[in-house]
């Protein structure tokens, strides 16, 4: 293989892509400042242009009898004519008067029609006229003061001067691009040969990396970008070295998870099916064995599920108000009796107050059942598991207490990290908080624990509290009538 002739194409190829990159991103800019400069352009003539006509606003003053005298009158004293031309339109779209002194013929006032049909009684025309000649107009809508309209008023400006302006700009802007690209496109050559080589020296170790050599690392001989590729290469090597190790404990873990209850159903099936027509009651008690491992396997195939919809980021959740107080209730229920069995106190007080949080309901059972699981599993006989739920500052905290073995300091801040187990003599995927964490993420929540070795543990679960939606607007809105708004906008 010819790694030199590789290198070169690769090169070539990086080059182009980068290059077109960055001239698609310099001619984008350039448009945009095109159009900015344009706009502002065009809205301070806009402005300079209303300023100048602001008197013939006073026609709204006026009725129908008296508005075309009033409008020969203003027309007659206007100072401005040199700047801008100022017509006065009736009702019919006729012009009355113009301060140029000349009644316009074929004059294109189209935007009189769209002013008269537009809410806010203005609009805008930007093109050329009947001599060719480009300008700008703005038509707007003058209504007496109870409502009637009695015409238009019309300025009109020539838009050559702020053409040649924008076009100067134009191209000045398009000049510096080429420049840009010039200076790229030199300093770019000598940037990929500096790089091509270092770049084929990683590209083989990560080729040996990627064949499943994890011992291997690349020696770091730049502090600059390339010494951080290095760098983040062989921590890439280490994360997958880790990760392998959790993978196949973790394969470990859930062999053992389905090989015990499998054991059990197995076992206590074939215990009830030579028991049938001997011993009723032995066939009843393996039959409650075999659908409580049932259970326990579908409750870890759920969860197993569970994680890959999160991984893959389908992960779905209906969200409604919900009753938090009647939710945690039902999940402290379902292990009430098997705590009082192992003899662990299970202590649950709701509060006198309901709080009301924005949820899938469904989801947040499964946090709380997977966190009160937690509890008791890791917690002897004799122990304590303490709930206890709060209101505080918008907001409901939910803590889970237990006396049990703990979690040691080295392992606190990696509990919540899929696949992870603290204890590996305790039953579990490693992947329950993992998947709670997230849940509680996606209800804009926080789930942090606390916890000491030989102690206990305390989980703490806050989620925002749900307030209803305030509606006394609405009955405003369905009341406001149109022609008002057209009047208060002018």
């Amino acid at each position: 293989m010819n790694l030199d002739i590789k290198f070169k194409s690769i090169a070539v190829r990086w080059f182009m892509e980068v290059f077109l990159i960055v001239a698609v991103v310099i001619t984008v800019t350039a448009v945009a400042f095109s159009v900015i400069f344009n706009s502002l352009y065009t809205e301070r003539l806009q402005t300079l242009a209303d300023d100048y006509s602001y008197e013939f606003a006073t026609l709204s003053s006026y009725n129908a009898e008296t508005f075309e005298d009033a409008a020969v009158g203003i027309s007659e004293d206007f100072i401005y004519k040199n700047k801008i031309e100022v017509q006065v339109i009736d009702k019919k779209g006729n012009v009355i008067v113009s301060t140029s002194g000349f009644q316009p013929s074929d004059e294109n006032i189209s935007d009189y029609g769209k002013a008269v049909l537009s809410p806010s009684g203005t609009a805008v025309f930007k093109g050329k006229n009947s001599d060719g000649e480009n300008i700008l107009s703005r038509t707007t809508v003058i209504k007496s003061e109870n409502g009637d309209m009695l015409g238009a008023y019309r300025w009109v400006t020539s838009f050559e001067a702020t053409q040649r302006k924008v076009t100067g700009f134009v191209i000045a802007v398009f000049v510096v691009c080429i420049g840009i690209l010039g200076f790229c496109a030199l300093s770019g050559l000598f940037f990929i040969k500096s790089i091509v080589r270092p770049v084929r020296d990683v590209s083989n170790m990560a080729r040996k990396i990627a064949m499943g050599d994890f011992d291997t690392r690349i020696e770091i001989e730049k502090e600059d970008e390339i010494g951080e590729l290095c760098d983040t290469i062989n921590y890439m090597a280490s994360e997958l070295s880790q990760a392998e190790t959790i993978k196949n404990d973790f394969i470990s873990s859930v062999s053992h998870e389905l090989r015990t209850p499998l054991t059990a159903i197995r076992g206590w099936g074939e215990t009830a099916k030579m028991s049938i027509g001997t011993d009723g009651e032995l066939v009843e008690k393996g039959l409650d064995v075999v659908l409580n491992e049932a259970d326990r396997l579908s409750n870890l195939v759920e969860e197993l599920l569970d994680f890959s919809r999160m991984q893959s980021g389908r992960l779905t959740f209906n969200t409604v108000p919900i009753d938090i107080c009647e939710l945690l209730g039902t999940a402290v229920n379902m292990y009430t009796e098997l705590a009082r069995q192992q003899g662990i106190e299970l202590t649950y007080t709701p509060p006198a107050e309901t709080s009301t949080v924005l949820g899938d309901a469904d989801r947040l059972k499964q946090v709380f059942i997977n966190i009160i699981d937690n509890a008791v599993k890791y917690t002897e006989k004799g122990g304590l598991v303490l709930i206890v739920q709060t209101k505080e500052e918008s907001c409901v905290r939910i803590q889970i207490k237990d006396t049990g073995v703990g979690i040691p300091a080295q392992d606190i801040d990696r509990v919540k990290e899929k696949f992870f187990k603290s204890n590996k003599t305790v039953r579990g995927s490693g992947i329950g908080l993992a998947v709670a964490d997230e849940i509680i993420k996606h209800h804009q929540g926080l789930l942090f624990i606390e916890s000491t070795e030989g102690v206990g543990t305390t989980v703490t679960i806050v989620l925002p509290e749900y307030e209803e939606p305030l509606e006394e607007f609405e009955d405003e809105t369905k009341e406001v009538n149109p022609d008002e708004i057209d009047i208060k906008e002018q």
